[in-house]
């Protein structure tokens, strides 16, 4: 671990960013991805380049895979359109739990603590990811972009999370694995977690507001309160 031993406070819920926090989901995006830019005929880009490519929505997500000069709004549009019908087909190829994610969030259960994710990836394909790879927890808000909402890293979705659980910011935990992730929890107030097994680096998620970092799963509870604390 790579953070002070404790949170002090027990939170009173936790709420999840998605890819690169819960799943492990890199592989099915860089080739969705990469599928339409050849259907296209654009140049595709190695999987790891997508550790910078994702996490601010699937627009973006697009516009940065782009090249130079092929970026104008019509563009964007179909490859946009023919991306989310690619990924809406193979998003399960690969993904699967980060290993010692379903421990967690059994812990987290037993401890009676909320379970919420929040995610920049399109609403529907968030809510179907988590029914398909972790339907066997309760999560009680799971949200994803939704047009009326501003993404992450506004902080507009992680306020509507807490104010629906009537609790207050800083009683939510917020683990992510990117500056996104990190800003939004700051901004909004929250307990900021980075996570360093997902797609970013540990100085990234410091400069960006983390208060703690983990380097698995599991050393989430070490930070916490014991139970009843």
């Amino acid at each position: 671990m790579t953070s002070v031993p404790s949170l002090g406070s027990a939170p009173k819920a936790v709420c999840f960013d998605l890819d690169g926090t819960l799943l492990d989901s890199l592989d099915d995006l860089a080739d969705s991805m990469n599928a339409a830019l050849r259907e296209f005929g654009h140049p595709e880009h190695p999987t790891r380049d997508y550790r910078y490519f994702v996490g601010e929505g699937a627009r973006l997500l697009v516009q940065r895979t782009l090249p130079e000069g092929h970026c104008d709004p019509g563009t964007i549009e179909a490859v946009f359109q023919r991306y989310q019908s690619i990924y809406h087909a193979n998003w399960n190829n690969k993904t699967r739990p980060y290993s010692g994610i379903p421990e967690l969030l059994d812990a987290l259960q037993a401890r009676g603590l909320p379970l919420t994710v929040l995610s920049n990836k399109p609403h529907a394909s968030t809510v179907k990811c988590v029914a398909e790879m972790l339907g066997r927890w309760k999560f009680e808000m799971i949200l994803g972009q939704r047009e009326a909402v501003p993404r992450k890293p506004d902080p507009a979705g992680v306020l509507e999370i807490a104010e629906t659980l009537q609790l207050a910011p800083g009683d939510l935990l917020y683990l992510g694995d990117t500056a996104v992730d990190m800003q939004t929890a700051s901004s909004a107030g929250c307990i900021a977690v980075g996570v360093l097994w997902g797609f970013r680096e540990a100085e990234e998620l410091w400069e960006n507001g983390a208060q703690h970092l983990i380097e698995t799963p599991l050393e989430l509870l070490e930070l916490l309160p014991p139970s009843g604390g």
